[in-house]
């Protein structure tokens, strides 16, 4: 009975057929319906917004449309912490079939809202279970992949996000043309979410728990029951014994708790993880993401213009994520990084160069969004899939759950404060200054990076935290120094 709870009968075992490269592509298209959650969700209501608004259905203010935006984001920074302990403490599979459910249960209630105050409460609930998933997936991926497989697997969720958020543009604006005049086109525009979400709960039902958070729990049966369905018998049977060897060193430590911040080696780890987390924030991604259509109008695009190129921008995205996918593998971590922050500092100081200089020009939108692609493809194929790849292998076992979910509530609190003060910027100092700014808070990530994050490419998660129980990445270059 213990052995179904882990791997139930409908799961393709070795037996059947099925190849350890098959078992993982399954597991990671199943998992990375959180990501396609999390994309959707934080994308859809940059076009629900204006209906939603509109007297005869919500009514909103301002000031509301700005809760209701932020409440999500807000949510999200708690629920990346309660995910990641939850994750630790009840596996991770079980941790993505009960956000699989919150998510449904939000997104019905947020579709069905009858007020405001009622949409700001829902899509508080949204937020946790948005927050959960960006913890809990790639956290799952990175313990069921080998470490030849982990960059491309926890990248793939990376593409099901801006896949997500492309879904929402996409949808957005072909309900938002057809259904326009409908005020409660917004409510189709939320629901389409709870489709992802059964999916999510359906595929997960099958999925087998993680060999390692097994093993941490005792089930050294079960846990390499499952690493003999993703690798091959012999590589299983190392890996097994690396892991029980990664645990009798820690069985001296108490159960994680942020007490453990006092020990340096995991300090410096934390602190890593919170520096890549905001680093991948303050580019300016989730300005453009949210605020895209705004962006391109204030431009100089019309609305129908401004939205189209929105939909272009969401395609970007998922192209370039698919290069990275590649990228990630073939250059590395670190380098690709650096590459990638340059290259967004370069575009966002060209925006704001020509945004001042040509304002008011006819050229300005059209240069306007070509540099806008120029930044997603930086982005996308760079800083964002590297640093959800990172997070997910740094942090060692008896602390990931933790470690992920401090670094990315703080990721989703910097991801509030930009989407709070974008818009008050681009009316208070302008197009030109505010991508300026941004600019200037991205040189400080080239240098965090530079300094101290170290490169991880093809190395096993008890060797990366072996490296760093041993001091040995304090150089900030290579783990293998």
């Amino acid at each position: 009975m213990a052995t179904r709870n882990v791997i139930t009968d409908n799961f393709p075992e070795r037996d059947s057929g099925h190849s350890p490269k098959k078992c993982l592509a399954i597991i990671t298209v199943v998992a990375t319906f959180g990501g396609l959650l999390f994309g959707y969700d934080t994308g859809v209501v940059n076009g629900a917004l204006p209906f939603m608004a509109q007297k005869d259905q919500l009514n909103l203010t301002p000031f509301i449309e700005g809760l209701i935006v932020s409440s999500l984001l807000l949510g999200a920074a708690f629920g990346s912490v309660i995910g990641g302990r939850m994750a630790d403490r009840r596996g991770r599979r079980s941790t993505i079939l009960f956000l699989a459910v919150l998510f449904f249960v939000s997104t019905i209630g947020c579709t069905l809202s009858p007020t405001a105050a009622v949409m700001i409460c829902f899509r508080f609930l949204l937020g946790l279970a948005v927050g959960g998933a960006s913890v809990t997936v790639p956290s799952y991926l990175a313990e069921m992949a080998p470490p030849e497989r982990r960059g491309r697997m926890i990248i793939q969720n990376d593409l099901m996000i801006v896949t997500g958020q492309f879904l929402a543009f996409l949808f957005n604006a072909i309900l938002g043309v057809g259904l326009g005049e409908t005020g409660h086109v917004w409510r189709y525009m939320l629901a389409l979410a709870g489709v992802p979400a059964i999916m999510l709960w359906l595929g997960m039902k099958r999925m087998p728990e993680s060999p390692r958070w097994l093993m941490s729990k005792g089930k050294a049966e079960e846990a390499l029951q499952v690493l003999r369905m993703v690798r091959e018998e012999e590589v299983a049977a190392i890996e097994i014994k690396e892991i029980e060897d990664n645990i009798k060193k820690e069985s001296h430590m108490e159960k994680a708790t942020f007490k453990d911040l006092a020990t340096p080696w995991i300090r410096r780890i934390v602190f890593l993880g919170i520096g890549l987390a905001v680093a991948q924030q303050i580019t300016g991604i989730n300005a453009i993401m949210y605020y895209g259509t705004q962006i391109l109008m204030n431009s100089g695009f019309g609305t129908d213009a401004a939205l189209i190129g929105n939909v272009g921008n969401g395609i970007i995205s998922v192209l370039a994520t698919w290069t990275g996918i590649w990228l990630v593998t073939a250059i590395g971590r670190r380098p690709l990084l650096i590459a990638g922050q340059t290259g967004i500092i370069a575009s966002l100081v060209a925006i704001a160069f020509f945004a001042t200089t040509l304002a008011g020009s006819a050229s300005l939108p059209y240069i306007v969004l070509a540099l806008t692609i120029c930044f997603l493809i930086c982005q996308q194929a760079s800083v964002s899939s590297v640093t959800w790849l990172m997070i997910a292998e740094i942090f060692p076992q008896r602390i990931r759950g933790l470690g992920i979910g401090i670094s990315v509530f703080c990721m989703w609190v910097a991801n509030f404060f930009i989407g709070l003060s974008f818009p008050v910027l681009l009316s208070g100092v302008g197009l030109g200054m505010t991508f300026y700014s941004l600019a200037a808070i991205n040189l400080i990530s080239v240098v965090m990076v530079y300094l101290f994050v170290p490169e991880t490419r093809g190395l096993s998660l008890e060797v990366i935290e072996d490296r760093f129980r041993g001091h040995k990445a304090d150089t900030g270059k290579s783990l293998s120094l």
